[in-house]
């Protein structure tokens, strides 16, 4: 919820520029530097409601002027937050997540070209589709 306050007053910090006349590009700049790399960092903590919440704080700012009609959705901007973390996880072999990897399978065969090769992993609906790996793995393994 703290979060969530901190952003909004983000935005009434953008009302108080534009009353000071900054550009609408400046606007924006400034809404993606501030608002959207926020929301980017904290994607997987973000629960169902605060996504409603965000989305509509967004088409609020794109109404107002902050952010231009460009912008990605909520669900797109954490997909692709999804997907950067899980190839960081998955290309460094450093990384604090890569333990909990499952291990990686030998194919006799090639008949497609995966993303990865990881050994899948039996997906249970309720306890999986929030676990980010689990999630990443079935996401690349089609």
């Amino acid at each position: 919820m703290t979060s969530m306050r901190s952003l909004l007053s983000s935005c009434s910090s953008l009302q108080v520029l534009r009353e000071h006349g900054t550009p609408a590009t400046s606007l924006h700049d400034i809404f993606h530097a501030i608002v959207v790399s926020r929301i980017q960092y904290a994607a997987p903590a973000w629960s169902a409601a605060d996504r409603a919440r965000l989305d509509s704080s967004l088409r609020r700012s794109i109404r107002l002027g902050y952010c231009s009609k460009d912008l990605p959705t909520i669900a797109d901007l954490f997909d692709s937050a999804d997907d950067d973390f899980f190839h960081r996880i998955y290309t460094n072999s450093n990384h604090v997540l890569q333990p909990y990897l499952p291990d990686k399978t030998k194919l006799s065969y090639q008949l497609r070209k995966r993303s990865h090769n990881m050994t899948l992993i039996n997906k249970i609906k309720f306890l999986n589709d929030s676990d980010l790996i689990v999630r990443m793995l079935y996401k690349y393994s089609y």
